[in-house]
């Protein structure tokens, strides 16, 4: 575990902020598919320094040994890029509700976080079949981005992502918008598509419509483990509650499905 400093602060859309950060070790970790990190933001007087250990049990062990009012919120990011020792995390601003979203509103260069990952124990391979379907929220933006960026051009893919409204496109070739503005949601949506031909997928986003799409893509005949699914956020709950009995039903399917 270690900190990271703020090296940048740039608005991209008017709901979604990007930064760029510098901190030891970066410039040691190395890059593939979909890295996952933590990221741990103090409370008012307190230090988001947890631990140096880089074992993921002893490392959480010593974050539960910290008070709870003194505790860091940690939340779960996905790296938009690594490159050269910078690292870049796109921030989704929902309002003041969060603490990861509170902090980006207002977050300055200087600013100091904490950060434990992305490890490789937890690096999966791209897949690999005719047609990969990429498809989330705008919580799963950076992950798809990163990923549309890997493809050779002769790949075949769909790549759907739901956002407020038009306002919050970039400039991503190859994806379709689903704007709940125009009364649109991801699962309707991804699941009107045709797919044909081999099929790899990866789902991320609100928890529920990661379920809904993957038991589709089941449905179809595609084979869970070419599905690759996160919930990113759950409705009406935050990180810090306990998981729900299709949170813990989540949690055995990625198991099984890592063990086909």
């Amino acid at each position: 575990m270690s900190l990271l400093a703020v090296s940048s602060v740039v608005p991209l859309t008017p709901r979604m902020v990007r930064m760029t950060f510098t901190g030891d070790g970066l410039a040691d970790v190395g890059t593939w598919p979909d890295q996952q990190l933590k990221l741990l933001f103090p409370k008012p007087g307190g230090s988001a320094l947890v631990s140096s250990s880089a074992d993921v049990s002893v490392w959480y062990q010593a974050y539960l040994a910290i008070p709870e009012s003194e505790r860091p919120w940690m939340r779960s990011f996905t790296v938009r890029s690594l490159v050269d020792g910078v690292l870049t995390v796109d921030f989704v601003l929902h309002g003041t509700d969060g603490p990861a979203s509170a902090w980006a509103a207002s977050a300055r260069v200087g600013d100091v976080i904490g950060r434990f990952g992305p490890s490789p124990d937890y690096a999966r391979p791209l897949g690999t079949a005719d047609l990969l379907v990429l498809a989330g929220d705008e919580t799963a933006l950076p992950a798809i981005a990163s990923l549309l960026e890997l493809l050779p051009a002769s790949q075949r893919r769909l790549a759907f992502v739901e956002v407020a409204d038009p306002l919050e496109e970039q400039a991503i070739p190859g994806v379709r918008w689903v704007h709940r503005s125009a009364g649109e949601d991801l699962v309707s949506v991804v699941t009107s598509a045709e797919v044909a031909g081999s099929v790899w997928v990866w789902l991320g986003g609100e928890a529920s419509a990661v379920r809904a799409l993957r038991r589709h893509f089941v449905s179809l005949g595609v084979s869970k483990k070419d599905i690759e699914f996160a919930g990113y956020w759950r409705r009406s709950l935050t990180q810090d509650d306990a998981p729900t009995a299709d949170d813990l039903a989540e949690a055995q399917e990625r198991i099984a499905a890592l063990s086909e």
